[in-house]
């Protein structure tokens, strides 16, 4: 893209980028679905701008009109982002929620929110419409047709509008308008409706071609939720602005599923969770690494190690340039693999309360542990206040064009965090080197405070635990007496150890604490039968725990 039209973008709305997509890339496919081994549901950008308006036309009959908000939940597919553009066009304020909140969570998201509409799919509709989440007066509009222009909407609840119709003028839409109200699953609990606008959008997928360039020629396979902030901005709308093609898969990436789909699409950029390629690396990969002679030995496990980056290229198609993690910590094992085997890998830090991205870096230009650095646009600073003398840590704050508007109808939450000079606290500790890169340590909420006032971070612990063959995965807390407890679940070679498990994890105990502080030592390790229960992008609940 030509630098004119990306500041140009940088003042521009939801819905002027859908029009501006479509006159640049017209014919150019846009969005399609895999479906039972086939591509299908294939749209051009022309025709998405053509759809979002059929879309929005209709929304406006039926009464929505500018600031209304309008909830929109479905898997992922084709259909979800010609709605999010309709909504867009119509003036009104996209609800994205995530098809895995409870039915209570939809409740009250309802009610908080003050909906007027709800988008959903068929599939996804059935399930909360028959259990009195959705008042009678709010009208549910089935999306599953709405690429095809003989269909019109279907309402489900409501056959009349509820509100006078009126035509939207998109010049009347300001990039500083609210756009999106994106409702949090997070680690601690507390669902909050992040008020996001176009500005705050766009500009955090235009800081991301500071790590990542992206071409009309690149093609995006989409495996995260699009209603999750990450998967939306990173992997929906910079693809957008570049005209790259996005594929969506019809059922959970699974690798049964995932494994062929990688074959036929051969997509060239992906963004996923750490999950994802630390569940590949544990099971396909680091078992045939600890019986290769080459890796053994140090003078060669550096081919050994490219030997094996380049089989995992080619279990993803062949073709990946660009594979971005985030969403959670990658553990230290995997990432060390990753580096080693030349594997075009980057880290991504972001929150939802920066749509989401604040640092990162390009694949290739960064050596192993040497921090990550703000994306365009974005400032980082360490608290003061909550800086640690010694080392120099302490809270994570950061600025820029990216940073929400606030918590809707949430003004003591937002004033919480938005600092009076107007930098975001993230509630994550880390320190920024001399060379100005990052280095997070943890979450400050998760951080347990030492017998003598030391800082603990448990996610340290929880990844070299992390790195045993015996453990799938972990969570450390501070017990009642201020004893520090790992409780983990069991990786499947674990469990037909069978007698041999508790001295393994003995064992294990021990060579983990010879790596940590004295005060950082654990003090048993407790097993967990039962998964850990989990945000979208992975984080274990700590709160439940």
């Amino acid at each position: 893209m030509k630098r004119n039209e990306i500041e140009a973008l940088k003042c521009a709305t939801i819905a002027s980028l859908c029009l501006f997509a479509s006159k640049k890339y017209k014919n150019k496919t846009a969005f399609s679905m895999f479906n039972e081994g086939e591509i299908n549901k294939t749209i051009t950008f022309s025709q998405v701008d053509y759809f979002a308006n059929l879309f929005a036309s209709n929304l406006r009959q039926i009464g929505v009109k500018k600031g209304d908000r309008v909830i929109l939940i479905s898997d992922n597919c084709p259909e979800w982002p010609v709605t999010y553009f309709g909504i867009a066009l119509a003036g009104a304020v996209s609800v994205p929620l995530l098809t895995g909140f409870s039915i209570e969570q939809i409740r009250n998201i309802i009610e908080h929110s003050g909906v007027n509409v709800i988008c959903a799919s068929r599939s996804i509709a059935e399930k909360f419409m028959f259990s009195s989440s959705v008042p009678p007066e709010i009208p549910v509009i089935y999306i599953d047709n709405i690429l095809d222009e003989k269909n019109k909407l279907e309402e489900v609840s409501v056959s009349k509008t509820f509100g006078h119709t009126q035509e939207q003028n998109n010049n009347s839409l300001n990039p500083d308008d609210l756009a999106s109200i994106i409702y949090t699953s997070g680690t601690q609990g507390n669902s909050k409706g992040v008020m996001l606008s176009s500005k705050n959008i766009i500009s955090s997928a235009i800081s991301s071609f500071s790590f990542a360039k992206i071409s009309k020629r690149d093609r995006f396979l989409s495996v995260l939720p699009l209603a999750h902030s990450y998967e939306c901005g990173l992997g929906f709308i910079a693809p957008v602005i570049c005209g790259a093609s996005i594929t969506y898969l019809d059922r959970p990436p699974s690798p049964s599923v995932l494994l062929p789909a990688l074959k036929i699409l051969r997509p060239t950029a992906m963004i996923s969770v750490p999950l994802l390629i630390e569940k590949i690396y544990k099971n396909a990969i680091a078992p045939k690494l600890k019986k290769s002679r080459l890796y053994r030995n140090p003078l060669t496990r550096p081919l050994a190690a490219w030997v094996s980056g380049r089989k995992l290229i080619s279990a993803l198609g062949g073709r990946i340039r660009f594979f971005g993690i985030g969403g959670a910590p990658l553990s230290a094992e995997v990432e060390k693999f990753l580096f080693s085997a030349k594997f075009p890998y980057t880290i991504g830090y972001g929150l939802t309360e920066a749509a989401p991205l604040v640092a990162g870096n390009a694949p290739f230009r960064f050596s192993l542990g040497s921090g990550i650095k703000a994306a365009q646009s974005v400032m980082m600073r360490i608290c003061k206040c909550m800086s640690n003398t010694k080392t120099g840590e302490g809270e994570i704050q950061i600025h820029g064009p990216n940073i929400m508007m606030g918590y809707y109808n949430d003004k003591e939450k937002t004033a919480e965090v938005i600092t009076s000079d107007g930098w975001l606290k993230t509630g994550d500790l880390g320190l920024i080197d001399k060379k100005g890169r990052l280095h997070i340590k943890g979450r400050l909420k998760a951080m347990i405070l030492g017998p003598s006032g030391e800082n603990i971070y448990p996610e340290e612990i929880e990844g070299l635990l992390g790195s045993s063959h015996l453990v799938e995965e972990s969570l450390v807390y501070s017990g009642n007496k201020g004893e520090l407890i790992a409780l983990v679940r069991l990786s499947e070679a674990a469990k037909t150890a069978a007698g041999a498990v508790e001295h393994a994890l003995e064992d294990l105990r021990a060579w983990v604490n010879l790596k940590l502080s004295a005060f950082s030592r654990l003090n048993r390790i407790e097993i967990k039968y039962e998964p850990f229960e989990k945000t979208p992008t992975m984080k274990i609940k700590r709160y439940l725990y």
